[in-house]
């Protein structure tokens, strides 16, 4: 990931509604959720959740494909994998072992 990209994401995350609305969508993988659910869900309109869902598209934290008359948005989880490394590639000078309690962290969420 170079470091505009990762500007990018951040910049989209930075904001509460584009945040939270990107967490929703990590817990509703991989079968992701309708724009009226997350908007719902979120108490926000569906215009400004519309808005909100193009930043996050275009920063390449999530993804849109239509199901009929619905459009189900999803987390990309490789780009948002490509953004905690690009973050932690040069963790700790390169010591392992400091990352260790970082990545026992993230290990329980996906055995």
């Amino acid at each position: 990931m170079e470091s505009e990209d990762a500007m990018l994401a951040l910049a989209a995350l930075a904001q509460s509604t584009r945040l939270e609305t990107f967490r929703l969508l990590v817990r509703h993988e991989p079968a992701g959720a309708p724009a009226g659910e997350i908007a719902q869900t979120l108490a926000v309109p569906a215009n400004t959740l519309s808005a909100h869902l193009g930043v996050l598209t275009r920063a390449g934290l999530i993804k849109s494909e239509r199901r009929s008359r619905s459009i189900i948005y999803r987390a990309d989880l490789d780009r948002s994998r490509d953004l905690v490394l690009f973050l932690l590639k040069d963790c700790c000078g390169g010591r392992a072992d400091l990352c260790e309690p970082l990545l026992a962290e993230l290990a329980p969420c996906c055995p």
